[in-house]
Formats: structure tokens, sequence, C-alpha cells
């Protein structure tokens, strides 16, 4: 509650923006509007939106395929987000990167190879501490920490090992998130992974510390976040963090998730993090029911906005395909 009314409820609208994009970015990819792999953050969005609220925008900010969420926190706009999805030349990337693919001045970039993020962020935290020990470079733009999140199949990746490794050896500022959503794709994470919890058990085999937050709960996230980021600004070493999420939808659209029954679906999703948060606030005096719904339809009708402007935007020019690639 050190955050007030006010900003409680900005992170509670961010939530509710989120929701409704996937929700409707989601109906139109089954309306045939936007075509190639869409991977839904419906369930989730308890754990970026406070790990941003806590650390702030200007850190580096690594992530999965599943980035639609992290790039509406970092400032990307949902008109470009939507006509990105629908591969329109004002897209967020001109329409050439899709759903997986979404970037920020801070927002290195959705990866769509699992694990391949990994390495990325190592590679940020090296600039954040390289930035910090050149006394020439010190008026450029920096920050503190680089934060890079993952699903609990990419634990199994060589990349995590082999990154885990150098940033510990090189003591990079490094916060590695691991969102255990439960499913690597249709593999429950008991069957994948040979550990649990999974931060508190593999850190102390690279030497650093490991901590378990609670997904669904955006003041359980904060709280954790805001311990980790002061460890991480104090050591300049990298901490393994784990959240215990769910993910309403299956691990992308064309996956019916059959492997999770109905039931186990309904028991997840009462406690939707929307609900959570919602719940907490109001029994705090922050909010009414009324004002809830309110808010829920100013966001519904901001994602709605975007929907016709992805809809109206043109198609990229194909003269420009070649345009922005860089090779040796």
């Amino acid at each position: 509650m050190e955050l007030g009314k006010d900003a409680l409820l900005e992170q509670l609208k961010k939530m509710l923006l989120i929701r409704n994009f996937e929700i409707r970015a989601e109906a139109a990819y089954l309306q045939g509007k936007i075509g190639g792999f869409f991977h839904s953050y419906m369930g989730q969005e308890a754990v970026q939106t406070s790990a941003v609220c806590m650390m702030g925008v200007g850190q580096w900010w690594i992530t999965s395929y599943r980035c639609h969420a992290l790039a509406i926190l970092l400032g990307a706009t949902p008109n470009e987000l939507m006509a990105e999805l629908f591969g329109r030349s004002t897209g967020n990337a001109k329409g050439r990167g899709g759903s997986m693919h979404f970037f920020t001045e801070r927002l290195l970039g959705g990866f769509g190879i699992v694990g391949g993020q990994i390495p990325i962020g190592t590679g940020a935290a090296f600039t954040v501490k390289y930035l910090k020990s050149v006394p020439e470079l010190q008026d450029r733009k920096n920050c503190d920490v680089a934060v890079t999140f993952f699903g609990d199949g990419a634990v199994a990746q060589g990349s995590f090992h082999e990154s885990l490794n150098l940033a510990v050896l090189w003591n990079l500022p490094c916060i590695y998130v691991i969102e255990n959503n439960q499913w690597g794709m249709g593999t429950h994470v008991e069957r994948a992974i040979s550990v649990e919890p999974i931060a508190e058990k593999k850190a102390p085999s690279f030497g650093i510390t490991g901590y378990t937050f609670d997904g669904m709960d955006f003041f359980n996230c904060y709280a954790g976040f805001k311990h980790v980021f002061q460890e991480t600004k104090k050591t300049s070493r990298p901490v393994l963090v784990e959240v215990i999420t769910e993910r309403f939808r299956g691990h992308s659209i064309s996956d019916p998730a059959l492997y999770r029954s109905k039931e186990e679906l309904q028991t997840c999703m009462a406690r939707d993090p929307l609900v959570i948060m919602f719940k907490t606030l109001e029994s705090a005096g922050f909010i009414t029911e009324e004002h809830y719904h309110a808010m829920d339809k100013e966001q519904k009708e901001i994602v709605l906005a975007a929907l016709k402007f992805a809809d109206e935007s043109p198609w990229p020019d194909p003269i420009t395909l070649e345009e922005d690639v860089l090779a040796p």
C-alpha cells in the first residue's frame, strides 16, 4: 500500500488493458485478421505489471514470445501493437515482426526461440556494468539492471545454464525471472524440470540467491521484486526468481489445452490476478465494483479503437522489404 491509491488504481488499469488487449486480439485472430503465432498473457498480468511498476521503465527488459503485456507496460501504444499483429505498416515493427517480436526503447524484443532471450539479457547486464565502469561513458543513458523473463520450459535449455554461469563469473546485475505458468507447451512442469521450487533449488548451484513469488498476486510480486531489485543494485550480482502463475489459455492460440481438465482450469481461474487485486483495493476502500466495471469498459474502448486503427492501416509496400535489414 506504500504506492498509494492513485498509483495502485493505475496498475489495475494497466492489467485491465492487457486483459482486454489479449481478448480482442484473440478474437481478431479467430476472424482471420491476424496470422502467424499468438501467445496470450491472460492469467499472468500481475507478474510483469508489478515488476515494471517497482523497477521502472528505465531498466533493460527482455522477454519471450509472450510479449504483448511487457510492450504495453513499457509504453508501446495499443494502436501500434494491434497494427503489428495485423501485419500493417503502422505496426510496432512495421508489420514485419508479428506477435512474437515487439520492441520499445527499453524492450530488447520478444524472442521466438525458447530460451533465446536469456543470453541477450545477460549481454544487456554486461552493458550496464561496462557503462558504469568506464569514466568517459558515465554520462550515457544507463540503468541499474537487466530483467529477463522466460518460461519454466526454458530452464531445461543450455542457454539458461550457460548464461547464469557467465553472469555469476562476471558479477552481472541481471534479474532472471522464471514465469512458471505450469505448462511448457503441453508438458506439465513436474514432468520436465527435475527440482522444485525451481529458483530456490537451481540458484545455489550457481552460488546466487533464489526466490519464489506468488505470480497471481500483484502485491506479493511487488514486494518480492522490490527486495530483489535492491539486492541486485547493492551486490551487482545476478538473482534467480520464480513466479508461480498459470496461463488461462493454451500455449498458443492453436493449442486447445486438452491436457488440462475444465475443473483444473476453473480452479486456477478462481485466482484471477485482476480479481485478487480488485478485492484487495476494494477492502481498502480504494475502489467500488461500479468503478471497476467503468475502468474495464474504458480499457475495452481503447482496444476496440486499436482494432479499428489496425484494420484501416495500410499494408507494407513490398518494395520496403529489404529496408533495415543488416548484413555483414
